[in-house]
Order: C-alpha cells, then sequence, then structure tokens
C-alpha cells in the first residue's frame, strides 16, 4: 500500500511543478525575448510543440494524446500491485509527464484537444522541452535501472503446490 502511495504522490508532485512552471513561463517569458541563465548554457524561450520531441509528427495531437490516455490508464491499473519503491517512483514519474503534456493538448491554444504542449526550457544548442518531457525521461531511466537489476514491478504471485 505504502508503493501505491509513493507512485501517487510523485505523480501528483510532479505533475503539479510542471503545471506551475508552465503557468510561469506562459506569463514570464513568452512574448518576450530569450532569456539566459548559468552563463548562457541554460535558455528561456517558450515553443509551442503540437508534435512530439524535436516536434516530431506535428499533425498528429491525437495520436500523441491517445498515447498519454493509454499510458496513463495502464499506470492505473497497475498501480496498487506495484511492490518496489524504485518502480512506484519511476511509474509515478512517467504518469506526472504524460499527464502534464496531456493536459496542455487538451487545455491550451488553440483549443480543446487540438492544444500544443509549452515548451520552455534550452540547455546549451538542445531543443527545447518542458519538465513533463524530463519527468519522462527520469521515470524511464528509473524504471530501466529497476529492470537492470532484476526488481519485479509486481510481488511474485504466491505458488501453492497440493500437499
Amino acid at each position: 500500500m505504502r508503493r501505491t502511495y509513493l507512485l501517487w504522490a510523485t505523480a501528483a508532485a510532479g505533475l503539479a511543478v510542471d503545471q506551475s512552471t508552465k503557468a510561469i513561463a506562459a506569463v514570464a517569458v513568452e512574448g518576450r525575448e530569450p532569456r539566459h541563465a548559468l552563463g548562457g548554457e541554460v535558455t528561456f524561450t517558450t515553443f509551442r510543440n503540437s508534435g512530439a520531441a524535436g516536434s516530431f509528427a506535428p499533425h498528429a495531437t491525437l495520436v500523441f494524446s491517445l498515447l498519454a490516455v493509454g499510458v496513463l490508464i495502464f499506470i492505473a491499473r497497475v498501480s496498487g500491485s506495484v511492490r518496489s519503491a524504485g518502480w512506484a517512483v519511476g511509474l509515478g514519474l512517467i504518469f506526472a509527464g504524460a499527464g502534464g503534456n496531456l493536459t496542455d493538448r487538451l487545455f491550451r491554444t488553440p483549443g480543446f484537444g487540438r492544444g500544443a504542449v509549452l515548451d520552455f526550457i534550452q540547455v546549451g544548442h538542445s531543443g527545447i522541452f518542458n519538465l513533463a518531457d524530463q519527468c519522462v525521461t527520469a521515470g524511464a531511466l528509473v524504471i530501466l535501472f529497476q529492470t537492470f537489476r532484476g526488481v519485479p514491478m509486481r510481488a511474485k504471485e504466491p505458488t501453492y503446490s497440493p500437499s
């Protein structure tokens, strides 16, 4: 039960931070000159991305929305059976990222179900991203680490043999 709480606490915290930072970026950064930090290595600028990472498939907003819904449903269904703290954190981060970007696709301009994800952080000469993207990446890395360590997502079912 504690792992379930950890998963949902991670998801809620990640989603809250993602949506808060996007709201701040929409007000403080969008429509203004890019702002630089850390000696110019980090740039705050906005980009409305209707596609996936790197603006891949910009006209597939509906497809990405449906994929996000599928991910959210899967995580919600398995949440009660997660028995590892690592898996709980990893799945919680992926839920936060998928949920954050889905929220943008549903509620940001140009309208319901056609919205673009608000990206606003650029490191060096990389693409522009947001914290939801980083949640998905971090969650995938945590899950990959758990997998390589041989940690199962769910507790093993007890096997009963007739006596």
